[in-house]
């Protein structure tokens, strides 16, 4: 019988053409999910699973501290505050600002010469939410390149009023602690909806890096962070 030879380079443009099905199916399944969450709380997000395990490798007993909240039982207060520290132009973009994420890589580049933990995120609170439902912690460019189109599946599906109640229900606010209702109790042994100004301002201020100022409640940073985003709350707009 005779042998039937594929030739290399259609070996390789079936190749690619398989590649290319399986990452357009995986966008597919990506985009459902988006559609999902634009009704459905999440029971659990990429970010709370590592968490999770993180804590379990050291007490096979450890739970995380998560309760979903509709947004109008969540302070304004800390909706404001979460605004105006993270994302202040958050009502009028479309979901990426070009400019804060590299004005942001440089602050945090010379924070970490000086040995600094300041940290400064250029990032959306559309980008963050991305982050947090679906991807991990990893840095790489191919990783923030999937960041900047769940963005942008995020902000053509959703109002920026669900976008807001799903990242205040999901952000890590300290140590196996997501969302507003764990860290009012967490923090100040309060309801969500009945944080205050200044208890807003500072859950706010520590969303940068929460586990660290867990930690480290007392740091002078935190109080200054504190005191600056109290100041700013006044003049954010929420939906």
């Amino acid at each position: 019988m005779r042998r039937l030879l594929v030739h290399p380079w259609k070996l390789a443009g079936l190749a690619a053409l398989a590649v290319a099905a399986g990452v357009l199916i995986y966008q597919i399944a990506l985009f459902v999910m988006v559609l999902w969450y634009s009704v459905m709380p999440p029971r659990m997000t990429t970010f709370m699973a590592a968490e999770q395990g993180q804590l379990r490798s050291a007490n096979a007993d450890a739970e995380l501290h998560y309760q979903w909240v509709p947004y109008d039982r969540i302070s304004v207060n800390l909706k404001r505050a979460v605004i105006a520290s993270e994302d202040s132009n958050f009502l009028n973009h479309s979901g990426v600002e070009w400019d804060a994420i590299r004005q942001a890589w440089e602050y945090n580049r010379r924070q970490s010469e000086k040995g600094s933990a300041r940290r400064r995120g250029g990032s959306t609170i559309s980008q963050q939410l991305a982050k947090n439902l679906f991807l991990s912690e990893s840095r790489s460019y191919l990783r923030k390149g999937q960041e900047l189109i769940l963005t942008y599946m995020i902000e053509t599906v959703m109002s920026k009023e669900r976008i807001l109640e799903l990242y205040l229900n999901v952000a890590q606010w300290g140590e196996g602690v997501f969302g507003a209702q764990a860290a009012a109790r967490h923090y100040f042994k309060v309801d969500a909806a009945k944080l205050s100004a200044m208890q807003s301002a500072r859950l706010a201020s520590m969303l940068p890096n929460p586990a660290y100022y867990d930690k480290n409640r007392n740091s002078s940073y935190l109080q200054s962070r504190t005191r600056t985003i109290s100041q700013r709350m006044r003049q954010v707009a929420i939906p």
